[in-house]
């Protein structure tokens, strides 16, 4: 079956990498995600991520007890460039050729964020991690993946969460939320149901691009979404 999408691109919170322990990156789920991005890619889409860094350290958590701002997040930046090269190690071994692109310059461990470098990159099917946020203290991973899904043109931004899609209110807290299957981004703004942060979303919002909604701890669900299949939820 052929891919729905030429280019997407996948956001990753750095939940995700931590599995069963409660901090950190766990080897064997980082190499699980890893082999599900060799299968995604095998369909012939090109495939840019974004992973966050709360499995490591959450700046707007620090900013609240205490810590400068500005400070905090970038330390959460460092983070996802910790995350990044982890996934970059895990893919590699994988047979997946990987580049990290940083908006923090640090030459001796990943390439400066240049748009056109990322887009050859890209065209060449390497898969491309973008890291360190968009650079900038103030703004989500979730902002962050949303500019460069429009930058790069991707086709859809694909968000992998820990629930199976969108839903009335949070499913882990409240027995009686309702599954969405698919939501305009008028509804998801009335509703003010959390897809993404506010930034992020009207991001998406402006340049139409459609926000595919999935859980990642269903193996084959990032193939079975690129596929076009009924996967999660979709904004559109």
């Amino acid at each position: 079956m052929s891919a729905a999408f030429r280019r997407v691109l996948l956001k990753l919170s750095g939940e995700a990498l931590m599995g069963p322990q409660g901090y950190g990156i766990d080897s064997a789920t980082v190499k699980g995600i890893a082999g599900e991005l060799r299968d995604a890619q095998a369909l012939g889409v090109e495939i840019a991520v974004v992973i966050g860094g709360g499995n490591i350290f959450r700046g707007l958590s620090a900013s609240e007890r205490g810590m400068e701002r500005s400070a905090a997040d970038y330390m959460g930046m460092l983070a996802t460039v910790m995350n990044a090269l982890a996934m970059q190690d895990a893919m590699e071994k994988a047979g997946v050729e990987t580049r990290v692109l940083t908006a923090i310059e640090m030459r001796e461990v990943a390439e400066p964020y240049i748009r056109r470098r990322a887009i050859r990159h890209l065209e060449r099917k390497r898969i491309v991690v973008f890291a360190a946020g968009t650079g900038n203290p103030y703004f989500t991973t979730d902002t962050a993946a949303a500019l460069r899904a429009n930058e790069v043109g991707a086709e859809a931004f694909l968000k992998a969460t820990q629930v199976d899609g969108i839903y009335t209110s949070d499913p882990k807290k409240d027995k009686g939320a309702r599954f969405l299957p698919e939501v305009s981004y008028q509804e998801a703004l009335s509703s003010r149901l959390a897809v993404l942060d506010s930034t992020a979303f009207s991001l998406c919002l402006d340049n139409r691009m459609p926000i595919h909604v999935f859980n990642l701890g269903v193996k084959g669900n990032i193939v079975r979404v690129l596929r076009g299949e009924r996967v999660g939820s979709v904004v559109k």
